[in-house]
C-alpha cells in the first residue's frame, strides 16, 4: 500500500483568523444553495459512498442533507443527518485550545522544552533533540519530529486489532530521520500532537478526553461529541461506514478505525451541529481570548511558496477557509467564512482511498454549490 494513500490520520487543518460571529440574522444573510441537492450530487460520484452535512448562518441551521447509503452496495439505508462521524485532524484545533488555556493559566509556556514538561521522552530516548524542542514548535509542526502514522513506520490503518499507547505511537517515529532542526521549517506530522496530548495529561493529571470534555465540550454544549477512551473506540449510533482499498485492491470496511491512531491528533467523534458550534466558539473568545489566539498564531511559520495552498472554495476572494480531517474511509470538512458568520460541516464516507484525487473536486463542487451558488 502506498504511503501517499494513508499517511497521516488527517489532512492539514487551516486555522483561520476570523471575527466573532454576529448576532444579527436578517436581510443581509449570505446567499446560499441547497445542501441536500449538493450532497446528492456528491454521493453520486463513484468515489463517495455517503455524505451528510449542515449549514449554519449566524449560529442558526439553515440547511441540512443526507445522501448515499450507510454501507457499500446500497445497503444500510441512508445515514441519519445528525449522525456522529470522525472529525480527524479537526481534533488538533481542540488540542491547541487546551494547550493555550494552560498557557493562559500559567501552567505551561510556549517556550517550555519538551524534555522538561514531558521528561519520559528524554529518559527513554523516544524523541531526538527533546531538550531543544519547544511546545510552540510542536503546535506549529516545526519540531522536526518525523511521522509515526504510516505502514512504513509500523502503523497500518487497516490493522484494527493492534493497540498502541500514545507513547508507543511516539516511539514508532524514533527510528526515522528528523525532518529538520527544531524551529527550522514546517513539516506536518501527527507525532507533534500525540506529544501535546501527553503534555496535557502530564500538566493536568487528567486524560485528554476529560480535559476536552471539561474545557471545550461542556462549555460549548457539544453533547454528542467525545474522544474515545475505551477500545476499540467505535462511533456511537447509526452512521456511515467508509471503505479503503486493501492489499488486493478491494474495498475494506474501515469503520473500526484503530483508535490508537487518533488521540489528541485526530481521535474526536462529533456531529455537524457540534463541530460547527466548536468553530463558532473558536472564532470568538468563548474558548480562547484574543491575546491567547494572537500568541498561538505568532509563531506560525511562513508558507512554503513551492507548495501553495489549494484553491479555496469560491475562489481566493470568496472569504472561505477550511478545517478538515481524513483517514482510511472518511473525510470530515468544515468550511468557514472569515467573518465568522457561516459554517458548512460535511462528512463524506469514501468508497475508495480517502485522498483519491478524483474525490477532491467533487467535494469542492458540493461546497461551492452551497456557499457560492452560481459561481
Amino acid at each position: 500500500m502506498k504511503r501517499a494513500k494513508v499517511a497521516g490520520l488527517a489532512c492539514a487543518v487551516l486555522t483561520l483568523g476570523v471575527a466573532a460571529p454576529t448576532a444579527a440574522y436578517g436581510a443581509d444573510r449570505p446567499q446560499v444553495g441547497d445542501v441536500q441537492k449538493a450532497l446528492s450530487e456528491l454521493a453520486n460520484s463513484p468515489e463517495a459512498l455517503g455524505a451528510i452535512g449542515a449549514l449554519y448562518i449566524d449560529g442558526k441551521k439553515v440547511g441540512k442533507g443526507t445522501a448515499g447509503t450507510r454501507l457499500i452496495d446500497g445497503k444500510g439505508g441512508k445515514i441519519p443527518p445528525g449522525a456522529r462521524f470522525r472529525i480527524g485532524s479537526q481534533t488538533k484545533s481542540m488540542t491547541q485550545v487546551v494547550i493555550m488555556q494552560l498557557v493562559g493559566e500559567g501552567k505551561l509556556a510556549l517556550d517550555d522544552k519538551l524534555a522538561d514538561v514531558l521528561p519520559v521522552v528524554a529518559e527513554k530516548d523516544l524523541v531526538d533533540r527533546a531538550g531543544d524542542i519547544t511546545v510552540e514548535q510542536l503546535l506549529q509542526h516545526t519540531s522536526g519530529i518525523p511521522e509515526s502514522y504510516s505502514p512504513e513506520h509500523g502503523a497500518d490503518p487497516l490493522d484494527f486489532t493492534t493497540r498502541y499507547s500514545p507513547l508507543e505511537m511516539v516511539k514508532l517515529s524514533r527510528t526515522w530521520p528528523r525532518t529538520g532542526e527544531p524551529g527550522e521549517k514546517y513539516v506536518y506530522t501527527n507525532t507533534n500532537y500525540f506529544l501535546l496530548g501527553l503534555i496535557i495529561e502530564a500538566v493536568t493529571k487528567h486524560p485528554v478526553a476529560t480535559e476536552f470534555e471539561r474545557r471545550i465540550f461542556d462549555r460549548v454544549g457539544m453533547d454528542d461529541t467525545y474522544l474515545p477512551v475505551t477500545w476499540p473506540g467505535a462511533i456511537k449510533g447509526p452512521h456511515g461506514h467508509g471503505y479503503h482499498p486493501g492489499k488486493d485492491g478491494k474495498p475494506v470496511d474501515a469503520d473500526r478505525l484503530n483508535m490508537s491512531y487518533g488521540y489528541a491528533a485526530g481521535g474526536v467523534i462529533s456531529t455537524a451541529d457540534d463541530i460547527t458550534a466548536f468553530h463558532r466558539a473558536y472564532a470568538g473568545e468563548k474558548l480562547l481570548s484574543k491575546e491567547l489566539k494572537d500568541a498561538l498564531n505568532a509563531g506560525r511559520p511562513p508558507m512554503d511558496p513551492s507548495r501553495p495552498l489549494p484553491e479555496p472554495p469560491c475562489g481566493r476572494d470568496g472569504g472561505y477557509g477550511l478545517a478538515r480531517g481524513g483517514s482510511a474511509g472518511f473525510n470530515a470538512l468544515t468550511f468557514l467564512s472569515r467573518d465568522g458568520r457561516v459554517q458548512l460541516a460535511m462528512s463524506v464516507t469514501a468508497e475508495t482511498a480517502f485522498n483519491d484525487p478524483a474525490l477532491e473536486p467533487q467535494i469542492k463542487k458540493a461546497a461551492e454549490a452551497v456557499l457560492c451558488p452560481g459561481k
